[in-house]
């Protein structure tokens, strides 16, 4: 049964979002040919200037998707084999025996077994997953920092493996979606940004999607505040920073009517066939960033907190940015929103993060973007 938009009650949801403690965001939500655009807060905590709906941002891991189509589109012109060794491709990144037994397909789908680098390139964060025994300094730090792709992937190779090639559960590591950058290049001989824009972002006449060219982002845009778990009080602006540091895997900057289109076109088979959208679906058990269990296939994966396969997209996190993506199956429902804030929760006696108002006010809203 359909649920037309509610205008009045989503205003008063996303509205709610931000009293419970976010400066600022901003959603677009569809139904059909209906839209609805809404804002609330502010973009600028010091000048008290608001967010607008149309505002670009970044998306963070949100990215994965455009990289994975990226990969797929290739996999049906035959030149890259899903289940090939990516040793075949990047011997001198993934060297030997483990370059053999990792395929394309794991890197796409996390179970590479390859850890991820940023602890290593962001020595403070060294604790992770356990929040508790990290601290933000070197988000501060490396703030301009120039980072060598290459380098990353090395961290990530050369640290102990999280799991063996093809195991489940998988582990999610942006080291995967580094190497899947380096195969586009090595296969295409462009510039992995470059070839996504081209066969990807274009392709889905995208406006106001780009990689960032430098520490700013381009247009009309928020602050990015990150707390990381109360530890930076208050929340440090975060917008201005090298992106370098997540490359192709996470980079990306977008408005959430792009992230709309993109998804809807999608699920419609127009990004990529309608049987490489089907092995994207196909779904196996991946320990996420947070250390939470989630399905996941092919850079999409089914939306936590929908019905079971009702609703798929994406979420993404930066330094005091986060973006979440859904859509229904049948490519009618869908949601795009933005939060220029990051790890409002604090950490309780045990290390773990407590639940914070935020939490239960993105879930309503969420909801009622979804399902009326």
């Amino acid at each position: 049964m359909r649920n037309p938009l509610d205008p009045a009650a989503l205003d008063a949801a996303i509205e709610d979002v931000h009293r419970a403690g976010v400066p600022g965001l901003f959603a677009e939500v569809r139904d059909g040919e209906e839209v609805w655009r809404g804002a609330a807060g502010v973009a600028d905590v010091a000048t008290g200037r608001p967010v607008t709906a149309d505002m670009r941002h970044r998306v963070g891991s949100v990215t994965k998707t455009f990289v994975a189509a990226a990969v797929l589109r290739l996999v049906e012109g035959g030149r890259i084999a899903l289940d090939a060794p990516i040793g075949r491709y990047l011997p001198e990144l993934v060297p030997g025996a483990r370059g053999e037994a990792i395929t394309v397909r794991m890197l796409i789908n996390h179970t590479s077994g390859l850890a991820e680098f940023l602890p290593y390139a962001y020595p403070s964060l060294k604790g992770m997953p356990v929040v508790a025994d990290t601290g933000p300094q070197s988000l501060e730090d490396h703030r301009f920092t120039r980072f060598d792709p290459v380098e990353l992937i090395g961290m990530g190779v050369a640290a102990p493996a999280v799991g063996t090639p093809g195991g489940a559960p998988g582990v999610y590591s942006n080291t995967n979606y580094l190497l899947l950058a380096r195969l586009l290049e090595e296969v295409t001989g462009t510039e992995a940004e470059r070839h996504i824009t081209r066969e990807v972002i274009e392709r889905a006449g995208l406006r106001d999607t780009t990689f960032p060219t430098g520490p700013h982002i381009e247009g009309p845009h928020s602050r990015l505040y990150e707390a990381w778990f109360g530890m930076i009080d208050p929340p440090r602006d975060h917008s201005v920073c090298d992106m370098s540091y997540a490359g192709p895997a996470a980079s990306l900057i977008s408005t959430v009517a792009d992230l709309n289109r993109f998804y809807r076109l999608l699920l419609a088979g127009e990004i990529v066939s309608p049987s490489s959208l089907a092995r994207m679906r196909r779904v196996g058990p991946v320990i996420s960033q947070d250390g939470r269990p989630i399905d996941y296939g092919l850079g999409l994966h089914p939306m936590e907190g929908a019905e079971p396969g009702a609703f798929w997209g994406h979420g993404g996190t930066v330094w005091g940015g986060g973006t979440l993506a859904m859509i229904r199956a049948d490519g009618e429902r869908q949601m795009a929103v933005a939060v220029n804030l990051q790890r409002w929760n604090r950490i309780d006696s045990s290390g773990r993060p407590t639940p914070h108002p935020v939490d239960d006010a993105l879930a309503r809203f969420h909801r009622l973007a979804l399902y009326g």
